[in-house]
């Protein structure tokens, strides 16, 4: 533990659990949708077991690092064609960005289709819903795993002691585990910001598979546009109170 005795040391740590945060944020919002389709008893309980879980598979990677780093080299080269100018090299990267873009786009999807077609919540978590707690927590697991390859290489070129990553994981699902069920309870309360955060997460789908096929995504305008986008849907929320409560106070 003599690392610790170093300013560098903290400084990494302090970074590397701000990046986990930040870029967990989307992993807060998908956990948040889809644990709103248990009954209320079990939510908090199967987010936090699904969290605690994928703390556990994200220390697993870190601990093998080295093996994780192999996920960046060529498994098999895509020939050039009517599509891809150049020869297009695909890595174990680039296949679960791919599959895991893929998958985050057609889970929000099925989500918004589920919104729309306006099925009775209380019948569809009454009939299902404790068989689907092993079904959700496999699904935070498996997002997880998606958005963990790129903080661990990001983890990698901050700092070379995997003590310090492990420990900012651990900070920062903590983290994750106190501001969940806010969050969560906030998009169950307002159905048209459950819809805005599944846009935003088939917009990440998108990028996550574009940057499996080697098109980089300028990330800060997307970023930018889900924050932008979600002040401005708070503002319409809070004049939407307002006048209800105008009305309301009217009629009395």
């Amino acid at each position: 533990m003599e690392i610790f005795l170093h300013a560098e040391a903290w400084l990494a740590l302090l970074t590397l659990t701000f990046f986990e945060v930040v870029l967990g944020i989307d992993n807060i919002i998908f956990i948040s949708i889809v644990s709103n389709r248990l009954p209320i008893e079990i939510r908090a309980k199967t987010r936090n077991m699904g969290l605690l879980l994928a703390m556990v598979v994200r220390i697993l990677l870190l601990l093998t690092i080295t093996w994780v780093m192999k996920f960046k080299e060529a498994l098999f080269t895509v020939p050039a064609n009517f599509i891809f100018q150049e020869e297009l090299p695909i890595s174990g990267r680039d296949l679960i960005l791919i599959f895991g873009g893929l998958f985050l786009i057609a889970k929000s999807t099925r989500e918004i289709n589920h919104e729309m077609e306006g099925e009775d919540d209380e019948e569809d978590k009454a009939g299902s819903g404790k068989s689907n707690v092993a079904g959700i927590i496999v699904q935070i697991i498996l997002l997880d795993l998606i958005f963990s390859f790129d903080s661990i290489l990001t983890a990698v070129g901050l700092t070379e002691h995997v003590i310090i990553m492990i420990i900012a994981v651990i900070l920062s699902i903590g983290i994750m585990i106190i501001f969940s069920g806010a969050i969560s309870n906030f998009i169950h309360k307002h159905p048209s910001m459950e819809v805005l955060a599944l846009g935003f997460l088939i917009l990440i789908g998108f990028m996550l598979f574009l940057e499996g096929l080697h098109k980089e995504v300028p990330k800060g305008y997307i970023y930018f546009a889900i924050v932008f986008s979600m002040i401005i849907e708070m503002v319409n929320i809070r004049v939407r109170n307002r006048r209800k409560k105008a009305k309301a106070e009217f009629h009395e």
